[in-house]
Formats: structure tokens, C-alpha cells, sequence
């Protein structure tokens, strides 16, 4: 029997595995999109090209998302925590590395680095809070970690920003440097390793798994630029999908698989990974569209603009651990398909409002709305996927969602962009607008897909009583 004072150590434990792990990973997605407002100051001081800024943004999304996978199979063969650990080395002296850069390719180079650190640290802080916390609690702390993360990905602008105008921009990068000197002492002593089923590496899953999202993510970063009828680009989607075509049919003949397939036959898996997909795709593009609209069109600066989000980035904070604990008892597909489909609601409702003199204050509520939608979706399809396989495989679920979730972010830029530069332009606050209101309709008919795959996610959950033993009632034979 455990005793209180045993309790009260394990929910000690717990606790310190939640704020590292989430601060982790709050560092990982902050570098996202941390960059965008400071890069017009980058521009001037090193003298870079459009093309240029571009990669610095680019760099770190590519190497990130294609070695997601990747990094979450070396962590179940040599221990979560160690993988951990590498990841937030990799990526405090990549963060120095960018901010003493002399020159862009120095800095694309370092972001390359710091995509590699992020790829290490993100699938396995998911997996490990997720093998510290029973299945009754996991969606709650699932809940917290979503909200931070979510939090971190709406507010890098802000932080951007503020830190551009207020200090100058290396400073950025900087602050990931004691924040990561003081994280590494304390995962080691605070979080327990953890690995997965100890399987032998695959290393031709991992080879074909990483070519052909590689190419794939190529293919969309560069499309605006070179053009998507480019033979640059139709081959590099077209190499993606055969790898990826390879690694399927790889992993389905494998002995010891890297991503055991079978895993997609459980809706709840799949409708997770599709839902994470497609909502990050939409949150993605969402919010580089809504940060340039109140620049270009409304003339707030960088810092002013973060703040203009703090309506739908307290949402987030707010609403996902509130979600979390609903989800055992109302299941997933509730807050799934009833979240992202208010997102939709308060994204559709600012396409439609663009062309009709949007001003900030119209912007408020359909903001709050979309922004309490994905907080409830978070938690609830993170928790589909990871709660579809067993302990043992929580590595390899983690990592697929944290893959799923990277591409989709990267797919939710390319496709509104793609819009946005056939039916509008940066020439002018109309130009902008012209060009707003389709791209973020693309974004509501993400959400809405997102909504669509969370159909197959479990919904509430029965609760079985446990039979009564019937009565026995001696019987006395009469004397």
C-alpha cells in the first residue's frame, strides 16, 4: 500500500516533469516564429537578402520537422532523458552560435543547428511527461503542456518584438542560453530516463522516413519562390513522395519497424495525428497572416501587434488545461470536432470581415472564439494519439504527432501564402487586404478539415460497474 508521504513524492516528481518538460519545449516553439518580427533589423545589420531572411526562418522549420521521426526513435533505443538532455545542448550553443553570427549564412547555418536541437528536445518531452502521468491524469498535463507550447507559438511575435525594439535582436537567441544551462542540471536530476521497447534501430525506415519528408517540405518551402511548376520543385515534392512511398512499404515487411503501421488501424490514433495535422496547418498560417495584417494595413508596430493577440494567446493559457480535464470524461471527439470548429467560426468570420474596413476592435471576439476552439482541440487529439498505443510505444506515437503537428505548420505557411500571392501583395494596406481575406478562408477550411478528422476520435467513454457477488445467506436446518 502506498503510503501519503509516497504520494505526495510522486506528485512531487510529476510536477517538476510537467514545467521542464513544458518549458522545453516552450523553448523549442518560441524560435518558431520568435524571428518574424525582428527580421526587417536582421536585414539592415547583415546585409541580407529577401531570399535570405526567408532561409533564416526556413532553416530551423526544415531540419526541425524532418528529423522529428528520426530523433524519436533514437530516444526510445538510448534513453528519452539522454536525447533530452543532447537536444537542450545542441540548441543553447546553436542559439549563441546565432547570435554572435557575423553574417547570414553563419546565422541559416546556426538555425540549421538549432532545428536539429528542437527535433531532439520535442518528441521526447511529450514522452516523457507522458510516461509520468497515469492515463486519468495524462490529458491534464497534456493540457498544460499544449498550452504552453501554443502559448509560446502565438506569442513569438510579441516576445520578438519587444526584445527587437527594446534591446536589439541577437538577444533573441541569447535568452535561450542561461535558460538552457540551467535546464540541462536539472532534467538530469529531476526527470527519470525513460525508452521504449528496446527494438533494434531502423535504420533504412529512418533513411527513407527523413529523404522523404525532406523533400516534401522543400518542395513547399521553396514553391513561392521558385514557382510551383518548377522542375526544382515538382522534383523535390515528386522525390518526397516516392520516399515516402518507399518508407510505407519498408516499414510494412520490417522485423522491428520504426513506426509500426498498425498503429493507424486504431481510429483514435489516426484521427489524432489527421486532427493535429490540419489544426496546426490552420494556427500556422493563421497567425502569420493576422500579425501582417495589423502591421501593414492598421500600422501597428511589431510590439503593438503582439499585444493585439493577447486576446486569442490567453485562450490558449486559459482554456487547454481546462480541456485536458475534460477529456476523461467527455473523450476526445467532443472537444475535437466542437473546437476546431469554432476556430473555423471566428477565422471564417475575419475572412469575411477583411474587405469590409476590418478594424481591431472587430477583430476581438471572433479572435477569443478561435482561440478557445484550439484550446479545446489541443489537448484533446495530443491525447488521442498518445493514448491509442501502449507505454512502450509512447516514443513513436510522440514523435509522429510532433511530425504531423511540424508539417503541418509548414503546410498551413505554404498553401495561404500561395493564395495570398495570386489575389494580393504587399504594395499596399489594399493590396494586403485584397490577398487576406482568401488566405485566412484557407485557413478556416483547414480547421474544418481538422474538425472532420476528429469524427473518429473516441468519444465519452462508458463506465462499466463491476458486477455484485451475489448474496450468500447460511441457511439453518431446522432441529
Amino acid at each position: 500500500m502506498r503510503t501519503a508521504e509516497t504520494r505526495i513524492a510522486s506528485t512531487t516528481t510529476q510536477k517538476w516533469v510537467l514545467a521542464l518538460t513544458a518549458i522545453a519545449s516552450l523553448m523549442v516553439a518560441l524560435d518558431v516564429t520568435v524571428v518574424a518580427t525582428a527580421l526587417s533589423t536582421i536585414r539592415k545589420d547583415l546585409g541580407a537578402s529577401v531570399e535570405s531572411l526567408e532561409w533564416t526562418v526556413n532553416a530551423y522549420n526544415l531540419s526541425f520537422a524532418v528529423l522529428l521521426m528520426t530523433a524519436a526513435a533514437l530516444g526510445d533505443r538510448l534513453g528519452r532523458r539522454r536525447m533530452l538532455v543532447a537536444g537542450l545542448a545542441l540548441f543553447t550553443v546553436a542559439s549563441a552560435a546565432c547570435a554572435l553570427a557575423p553574417g547570414i549564412g553563419v546565422l541559416i547555418a546556426a538555425r540549421v543547428v538549432q532545428g536539429v536541437g528542437g527535433a531532439l528536445i520535442m518528441p521526447h518531452a511529450m514522452a516523457l511527461l507522458g510516461a509520468a502521468f497515469p492515463a486519468d491524469r495524462r490529458a491534464w498535463a497534456l493540457g498544460i503542456f499544449g498550452s504552453v507550447t501554443g502559448l509560446a507559438v502565438v506569442g513569438g511575435p510579441l516576445v520578438g518584438g519587444a526584445v527587437t525594439e527594446g534591446i536589439a535582436w541577437p538577444w533573441i537567441f541569447w535568452l535561450n542560453v542561461p535558460l538552457g544551462l540551467v535546464m540541462i542540471p536539472l532534467v538530469r536530476a529531476r526527470v527519470a530516463e525513460s525508452v521504449g521497447a528496446g527494438r533494434r534501430l531502423d535504420v533504412a525506415g529512418l533513411l527513407l522516413v527523413t529523404a522523404g519528408a525532406f523533400g516534401l517540405v522543400w518542395g513547399v518551402v521553396r514553391g513561392n519562390a521558385a514557382g510551383w511548376g518548377s522542375a526544382e520543385v515538382v522534383s523535390a515534392i515528386a522525390a518526397g513522395a516516392l520516399f515516402t512511398i518507399g518508407f510505407l512499404r519498408w516499414e510494412l515487411r520490417a522485423r522491428e519497424p520504426m513506426l509500426p503501421l498498425r498503429f493507424f488501424r486504431t481510429p483514435a490514433f489516426s484521427a489524432g495525428n489527421a486532427a493535429g495535422f490540419f489544426m496546426h496547418a490552420a494556427l500556422g498560417g493563421s497567425v502569420f497572416f493576422i500579425a501582417q495584417f495589423l502591421q501593414t494595413v492598421l500600422g501597428y508596430g511589431p510590439l503593438g501587434a503582439g499585444l493585439r493577440l493577447v486576446p486569442w494567446t490567453a485562450t490558449l493559457f486559459i482554456v487547454s488545461p481546462i480541456a485536458g480535464s475534460w477529456v476523461r470524461r467527455i473523450g476526445e471527439r467532443p472537444l475535437i470536432v466542437g473546437g476546431l470548429l469554432m476556430q473555423a467560426t471566428g477565422f471564417g468570420a475575419i475572412a469575411l470581415l477583411a474587405g469590409r474596413n476590418l478594424s481591431f476592435p472587430d477583430m476581438i471576439a471572433p479572435l477569443i472564439i478561435a482561440g478557445c476552439g484550439v484550446s479545446m482541440a489541443m489537448p484533446a487529439a495530443q491525447n488521442a494519439a498518445m493514448g491509442a498505443v501502449p507505454p512502450g510505444a509512447i516514443g513513436k506515437a510522440s514523435g509522429t504527432y510532433s511530425t504531423m503537428r511540424q508539417l503541418g505548420s509548414v503546410f498551413g505557411v505554404a498553401i495561404p501564402v500561395a493564395v495570398f500571392a495570386a489575389t494580393g501583395s504587399f504594395a499596399s494596406a489594399g493590396a494586403f487586404t485584397d490577398g487576406f481575406g482568401p488566405a485566412m478562408a484557407v485557413t478556416t477550411g483547414l480547421s474544418v478539415l481538422a474538425a472532420l478528422a476528429g469524427l473518429a476520435a473516441p468519444g465519452r467513454r462508458r463506465i462499466v460497474l463491476p458486477t455484485a457477488e451475489p448474496v450468500r445467506v447460511p441457511v439453518t436446518e431446522p432441529t
